[in-house]
């Protein structure tokens, strides 16, 4: 009786579930310098208000409102970002600048543009004005005491802004998840070696390894593994200590399936076959008590499951909480008349609103994925046409 092929999405279950029953409990503190991409450990708590003190949003002049009436006003003092004022003196008024504190007793700023300047220097107002008018108030962005980042939250550009706005010179993060990389085959080889009969380049390798690495990993790259059992067992046992045993090419139960036989004789494999094109065929299991995930070797299959099923895995196993990739609808520029029993996912890009698909949709296509800005979602059975909503998924997504 043969099996059903497992949704994606149940796949995707099963992987996170098995992701939280292996975190990474291990943390270190970095430098701000070097916690991009990784993963915050701890909430981060805001150790004082921002801003500190109530500043001008504005270059201009500030007052107190009730003084208004005596104008024009004397110019008291001028305040420069970085600089303490002295308290506003009584029927007065103060040259300020963007960001720097505003002086006790006055309570609103007028933006330059708004004012006359005396020839004598004092200034009139030309508008009317109400209190905390372009004025940032204290505490306005975040309060002391406040949890201003979760626990598992990545790090990007804007979190480490943030978290330098706070004064944090370190930050605790989730340590690398160590995954060790395998490409298995006779048929590979390196690029920049002359190819022989029936072999081809390995990209499987370089995409993989790449990918990893933006996604905070460290790798261990162990190259192509031969076809020859002894070998394969001797790479094996000198992995040490890592997290996640990644191969490309399946760990089936083919006559020449070494990589397979080498690791179920220290652990157990289990091949799931996914409603999902490309990328049909996935192995997950252990070895020595280290996760072992088979991707299909087919390129553009090997990009598809490693973006939607591999990559929220290894961001599961770091605290993430969001995993899933943003997504949005786009009218499809294509006619989809293959009604298929698997979920599949055109490499495709955005052309005036509109997804359009590559030419051709072969798993053993790479250069669709380097022309696409994305991947068209296409359901079960389903027949999109001309004009139908589609959901798109961007690499950028996946990537990062």
């Amino acid at each position: 009786m043969t099996q059903p092929l497992l949704p994606v999405e149940a796949a995707l279950e099963r992987l996170l579930a098995l992701a939280e029953a292996a975190p990474i409990e291990q943390t270190e503190q970095v430098a701000l310098g070097d916690a991009e991409g990784r993963v915050l450990a701890t909430d981060l708590i805001a150790s004082l208000d921002l801003p500190p003190w109530p500043n001008s949003a504005m270059d201009g002049y500030a007052v107190r409102l009730a003084d208004l009436h005596a104008q024009p006003l004397i110019v008291s003092q001028r305040i420069f970002a970085g600089h303490a004022p002295a308290p506003l003196q009584p029927g007065t008024c103060a040259r300020i600048f963007t960001g720097a504190p505003m002086p006790a007793g006055a309570d609103c700023v007028e933006m330059q543009e708004n004012t006359e300047v005396l020839d004598d220097g004092r200034v009139r107002f030309l508008q009317p004005l109400r209190v905390d008018q372009n004025v940032r108030p204290q505490g306005q962005e975040t309060r002391k005491g406040e949890t201003v980042m979760l626990r598992g939250t990545r790090l990007g550009p804007i979190e480490l802004g943030l978290a330098a706005t706070l004064g944090h010179a370190y930050l605790p993060v989730v340590r690398r998840v160590r995954v060790a990389v395998l490409s298995t085959g006779d048929e590979l080889v390196e690029p920049g070696l002359a190819l022989g009969p029936g072999q081809i380049y390995n990209s499987n390798r370089r995409l993989l390894v790449s990918w990893l690495q933006r996604l905070g990993c460290e790798v261990r790259d162990l190259g192509i593994l031969p076809d020859d059992l002894p070998r394969t067992r001797e790479c094996l046992a000198g992995l040490g200590d890592v997290d996640l045993i990644l191969s490309t090419g399946g760990v089936s139960v083919g006559e020449a399936d070494y990589l397979g036989a080498a690791l179920r004789e220290a652990g157990e494999l289990a091949l799931w076959k996914l409603a999902i094109k490309p990328g049909k065929p996935l192995t997950f299991g252990h070895y020595q008590g280290v996760p072992v995930i088979g991707l299909p070797g087919n390129p553009a299959s090997t990009l598809v499951t490693f973006g939607l099923l591999t990559r929220p895995y290894l961001l599961r196993r770091q605290g993430v909480t969001e995993v899933a990739p943003l997504r949005f609808e786009v009218p499809a520029g294509f006619a989809w008349n293959k009604a298929g029993s698997r979920r599949e996912y055109l490499r495709a890009r955005l052309d005036n609103g509109q997804a359009h698909i590559y030419k051709n949709q072969s798993s053993g296509v790479l250069r669709s994925a380097a022309w696409a800005h994305g991947l068209v979602e296409v359901l079960e059975g389903s027949t999109p046409q001309i004009g139908d909503k589609v959901w798109f998924i961007p690499l950028s997504e996946l990537l990062g």
